[in-house]
């Protein structure tokens, strides 16, 4: 299992402290939030990143706004606690774990307007921990599916970070192979190092290392030399938003990835959290997809790597279609094509 201390998020009861992944690999170093503006800082600056941690992290900071709300009426509590969770939704628009978490808080308020307000704070706080504990039993769910497409010897590939820093615990594409490890299973893991933050090489490569998988780090441009070897017998990754009919919004590179798979006939999975599915975006055409600072393009650690004046596309995810994907692996089962159907059956 992976290190305790590499937890990307701690909860006291009362503070959050997030462990700030822009520092990683070379600190461990965990921040105290207290406020909505500190998470919602955290978000953007990707201190805190991956899908279901960013929305474990706005839950905690809508519990932070609670604590400031007025507590005079009703209305004037929830037009408060409605203002917070349309501000911290403008820290990152693509992963809709962030939305969905929002909406869950605000949907448990409206069901409470009867009692009173110190009651609704404190419910408003049960319900962020309640969705910081379920996001660890969905995460050990995947696990446990996804257990059933891999087989001791195994190679996998996989893009950016869905381990555990980007969960509560486990991660969503390293469930399975932190689950392997455990049954003593020897899969080799092939981690790209996903341009331009590293978030593969500064995050994936060492929670692996730290809880002793195999894993072998790889640019980003090696994908296609590694697969042609054979040594890849399964791509995994995550996801930050999965549309209706099963087009899937990851990391920037994911795309490249899936017609790589395609073109060597090695099954391509996607780790999906039920949170992460969203029947309302029809198609990937519908999400959005946000464009990052250039200088993550031009500079590397500091040090300028590109022509100044140089014109930079920085979109930090891409849309792999539904049909470059094999299955999907989430904590209700896995989704096999054709997923338009198969997507809404799993919440039925």
């Amino acid at each position: 299992m992976p290190k305790e201390g590499l937890l990307p998020l701690k909860w006291d009861g009362e503070n959050l402290f997030l462990l700030d992944q822009r520092e990683l690999p070379d600190k461990i170093l965990y921040n105290k939030k207290s406020t909505p503006e500190e998470v919602w800082e955290s978000i953007k600056t990707l201190e805190v990143r991956g899908a279901p941690l960013i929305g474990i992290a706005a839950a905690y900071a809508m519990y932070f706004a609670a604590k400031s709300a007025p507590g005079d009426s009703f209305e004037s509590f929830y037009n408060y606690m409605k203002n917070k969770a349309e501000y911290l939704s403008t820290s990152r628009p693509t992963a809709v774990n962030l939305f969905w978490a929002l909406n869950r808080i605000m949907n448990r308020i409206v069901e409470s307007k009867d009692r009173p307000i110190w009651e609704i704070k404190n419910l408003v706080k049960e319900e962020a921990q309640k969705i910081h504990r379920e996001d660890e039993q969905i995460c050990r769910k995947i696990g446990e599916y996804g257990l059933q497409l891999l087989k001791d010897g195994y190679g996998v590939l996989t893009h950016c970070n869905a381990g555990q820093l980007a969960t509560a615990k486990y991660g969503t594409a390293t469930a399975p192979i932190y689950l392997a490890y455990e049954k003593g299973w020897k899969i080799k893991v092939f981690a790209d190092e996903t341009r331009p933050v590293n978030q593969g090489s500064r995050l994936t490569a060492l929670e692996l290392k730290e809880a002793g998988v195999d894993v072998t780090l790889i640019c980003d441009n090696m994908a296609a030399c590694v697969m042609s070897k054979g040594w890849v017998n399964a791509v995994i990754v995550g996801c930050d938003r999965v549309a209706a009919n099963g087009d899937t919004a990851n990391k920037i590179g994911t795309l490249g990835l899936s017609i790589l798979a395609k073109h060597f006939g090695i099954p391509f999975y996607v780790a999906a959290p039920t949170p992460t599915i969203d029947l309302n975006t029809e198609s990937g055409e519908k999400i959005p997809i946000e464009e990052r600072n250039p200088l993550e393009v031009i500079q590397s650690f500091g040090k300028k790597t590109a022509p100044d004046g140089i014109k930079v596309f920085n979109p930090a995810f891409d849309v792999t279609p539904h049909e470059n994907i094999t299955a999907f692996i989430t904590e209700k089962g896995i989704i096999y094509p054709p997923f338009k159907e198969n997507i809404r059956k799993i919440f039925e």
